[in-house]
């Protein structure tokens, strides 16, 4: 039950003490101005205590949102794939918002600062503002940490970011190499003064595998009688095998007789063995050398699925082979392979029509 109190002061201002008690419950208790609002909140936080919700919200007022990312960075990070990659956009909302209480943290705050970050020059290229992806990888960098706060910790009663919407993304993507395109290209990496620079490139671009799945490839996934590089942990949880083409399967069967004893990695680095190369310059260089512009590491995979589709794969034989859970994320090759969808439309009107058309 809730008692309020009337308090006069010295000077004569007038105040309302709340105090809520309920059998088995901390006393809360609040002093407002006016009775109207000690009622309102005497009401609310009487229902928040019998619905249990009245203590997540004392929690989110005790927690700021830099002791939920410094936690989601001890507790969580280790074990995700990508954190080198997360753990920049945690310390940009840390450096943001750090000091406000999640009771505090709005979805108007959160958009203002996503919209502020849009407006940020490029990393990559600093005469342009950051891309949409770019800015949805921050907001779900700081949706993970919140749905640990509401679903692990307990810290908060809900996550404001439902209410915060997605940046809207461009039509995917699709730039593929032409013939005279890759002749130039693997010939220039075949050139590089960097020794991996070339099988590095010839594998994602047989294989379709994302960079970090095949830069970050260990010998113990590679199966050289079978020519497979099994990948157990891809990017939407599943196990795929990359298939090794001949040339590809020749290199590391040569590369396997010299591999360093002291890593696993198909490709390590020089200075940490532990971690995969950098090609970053050696791949520039050779990009520039074979005169082609606005290519990325990225669009090996989609050349590969570009030639896939245009020999004839289907949609699900696509998303099987570049790992898709669904069909929408392979969708942007559809209009590649016109010959094998005329196909299909041929022979199901023929068997609609006996064989023939009038």
């Amino acid at each position: 039950m809730a008692a309020i109190e009337k308090r006069t002061a010295s000077d004569g201002t007038t105040s309302y003490r709340v105090k809520v008690r309920l059998r088995g419950q901390p006393v809360q208790s609040a002093t407002f101005a006016s009775l109207t609002k000690a009622k309102q909140w005497a009401t609310q936080t009487e229902s928040a205590i019998r619905e249990g919700r009245y203590f997540q919200t004392v929690e989110a007022k005790r927690h700021t949102l830099a002791e939920a990312i410094e936690r989601y960075e001890r507790e969580k990070l280790p074990g995700i794939k990508t954190a080198h990659n997360r753990r920049p956009l945690l310390h940009w909302w840390r450096d943001k918002l750090g000091t406000v209480t999640l009771a505090d943290l709005t979805a108007p705050a959160i958009n203002d600062a996503l919209q502020a970050l849009a407006l940020e020059p490029s990393e990559r290229h600093p005469d342009r503002p950051r891309a949409a992806q770019t800015v949805s990888h921050y907001r779900q960098a700081l949706a993970s940490v919140l749905s640990e706060a509401v679903k692990t910790w307990e810290w908060m009663e809900q996550s404001p970011m439902h209410r915060v919407p997605k940046p809207a993304l461009p039509r995917g993507r699709v730039r593929y190499l032409s013939d005279d395109e890759r002749e130039r290209l693997l010939a220039a990496c075949k050139e590089s003064a960097n020794k991996d620079l070339y099988l590095a490139v010839l594998l994602a671009l047989t294989t379709g595998g994302r960079q970090a799945e095949t830069m970050g490839a260990s010998w113990s996934q590679v199966d050289l009688s079978r020519a497979t590089l099994q990948l157990e942990e891809t990017k939407n949880g599943s196990r795929r095998a990359l298939h090794l083409v001949g040339p590809v399967l020749e290199l590391l069967k040569e590369r396997a007789k010299v591999r360093r004893l002291d890593t696993g990695l198909l490709f390590p680095s020089r200075v940490n063995p532990k971690q995969p190369v950098d090609l970053r310059t050696p791949w520039e260089n050779a990009l520039k050398a074979a005169g082609i512009e606005g290519f990325h590491w990225h669009d090996l995979r989609h050349s590969f699925a570009s030639m896939a589709a245009m020999n004839g794969a289907s949609l699900p034989e696509l998303a099987a082979l570049l790992g898709h859970k669904t069909l929408a994320m392979v969708q942007r090759y559809a209009h590649l392979s016109p010959q094998h969808t005329a196909s299909l439309a041929e022979r199901v009107a023929s068997k609609m029509l006996g064989g023939g058309a009038a």
